[in-house]
């Protein structure tokens, strides 16, 4: 599948901070109803901003909770943090999730960067080199579970890797993902694209068949079209708790249906 055949996609961002759970779940079955094709959290300990000690949830039994809850989106972490877990287990949980959710997971995963999760919960910080390294031993790791998984996934689960790094992350893509989530601006995607395509062409991969991903543009729908022309064709749009602001959310999807019925 080329760029240019591959529909564009609209994610959700439900950040699971500064919220009652009750808040959430509203917000995720507002996210379905606004037409957004998947709904994401991520995976951190505390919040990533105001208050560092307000209310926070953990990200993988949500995902449970929202296999039950929803029904038509696709689901995942933006990203899971490859350190926090064995990756035999993780494999696991993601099956299992996958199951309930009659096969709309999506497996996010990526190196980890914040460095109270590590040290609150007693995990090995490190080095970035080091988180990455680890993250290249667990991929195959998980890609080996879930093959002898019974019952296994109910599809084969779509890994989504986030990052930019051009010697490791993006040659992990190249061989392992099926979706690559970035964060920059045009020019930016364009330089690190042209180099996942070189990783692609040293192990005889088709790039196209790797999904581009990256943050809804603050710079609007405008700035929407210009990444799509760069290749990128998922955006997702962040929110945070308590009150889960949806409101730019009918201009990214009506902005994605057009675009979609001029792709034909």
């Amino acid at each position: 599948m080329s760029t240019t055949d591959r529909k564009i996609r609209l994610g959700i961002q439900l950040q699971p901070q500064h919220a009652d759970y009750r808040q959430i779940r509203d917000a995720v079955l507002r996210a379905e109803d606004s037409g957004v094709d998947i709904v994401f959290n991520w995976d951190h300990f505390f919040p990533l901003n105001g208050d560092p000690d307000g209310k926070h949830y953990e990200c993988w039994t949500m995902l449970g909770a929202w296999a039950e809850q929803t029904e038509r989106v696709e689901i995942g972490a933006l990203v899971t943090g490859g350190g926090y877990r064995n990756p035999d287990l993780l494999a696991d949980m993601a099956r299992t999730v996958d199951n309930i959710s009659d096969g709309r997971l999506i497996l996010g995963i990526g190196g980890g960067w914040f460095e109270k999760d590590y040290d609150q919960y007693g995990y090995e910080f490190g080095t970035p080199g080091t988180r990455l390294n680890l993250l290249g031993e667990y991929l195959p790791r998980i890609a080996a579970r879930l093959d002898v998984l019974n019952p296994p996934p109910v599809r084969p689960i779509p890994v989504l890797i986030g990052g930019g790094g051009e010697r490791k992350t993006l040659r992990y893509v190249a061989r392992h993902a099926s979706i690559w989530h970035a964060f920059g601006d045009l020019s930016v995607m364009q330089r690190k694209s042209a180099i996942l395509t070189e990783h692609c062409a040293s192990i005889g991969r088709d790039p196209a068949e790797i999904e581009h991903s990256t943050s809804a543009p603050r710079g609007g729908t405008g700035a929407g079209d210009q990444l799509v022309d760069a290749g990128v064709t998922l955006f997702t749009i962040g929110v945070s708790g308590p009150d889960y602001d949806l409101s730019a959310v009918a201009q990214w999807v009506a902005w994605r249906d057009a675009r979609n019925s001029d792709r034909g």
